[in-house]
C-alpha cells in the first residue's frame, strides 16, 4: 500500500522558517514527487515538484525564491524547506507522488497524487 507521511508543520511567525518531511512507504527513486497545499476555504494548489534525479525542480510563483524542494532517494524521504514564511502560506501541506491515489494534479506531464493526511502550517503573528 502506498503511503506518504508528512511531518514538520507547526505554528510560526511571519519571516520564520520550517522544513517539512515526507516519508514514503515505497522506493521512490524513479518517481517524480511534489508538494501541494490547501489553504482554508480554497482548493488544492501545487507548490513544487522535483524530478527523480533532483536535477529538475519547479516552483509555483507564490513560493519561488523562498521554498526549496529536495529528496533523499536512499531514505525515500522528500523535503520542503520553507523560508521567509508569510501568512498566506498558511495551509495543510501534502506530499504527492506518481504512485499515490489521493487527490491528483497533472504537472509537467506527470500525474501526482496525495497519499497522506498532510501537515498543518500556520503562519501568524
Amino acid at each position: 500500500q502506498v503511503q506518504l507521511v508528512e511531518s514538520g508543520g507547526g505554528l510560526v511567525h511571519p519571516g520564520d522558517s520550517l522544513r517539512l518531511s515526507c516519508a514514503a512507504s515505497f522506493t521512490f527513486s524513479d518517481d517524480s514527487m511534489g508538494w501541494f497545499r490547501q489553504a482554508p476555504g480554497k482548493g488544492l494548489e501545487w507548490v513544487s515538484i522535483i524530478g527523480y534525479k533532483s536535477t529538475n525542480t519547479y516552483y509555483s510563483d507564490s513560493v519561488k525564491g523562498r521554498f526549496t524542494i529536495s529528496r533523499d532517494n536512499a531514505e525515500n524521504t522528500l523535503y520542503l524547506r520553507m523560508n521567509t514564511l508569510k501568512a498566506e502560506d498558511t495551509a495543510v501541506y501534502y506530499c504527492a507522488s506518481e504512485r499515490a491515489q489521493g487527490r491528483c494534479m497533472i504537472l509537467r506531464g506527470r500525474k501526482l497524487c496525495t497519499g497522506g493526511q498532510g501537515t498543518q502550517v500556520t503562519v501568524s503573528s
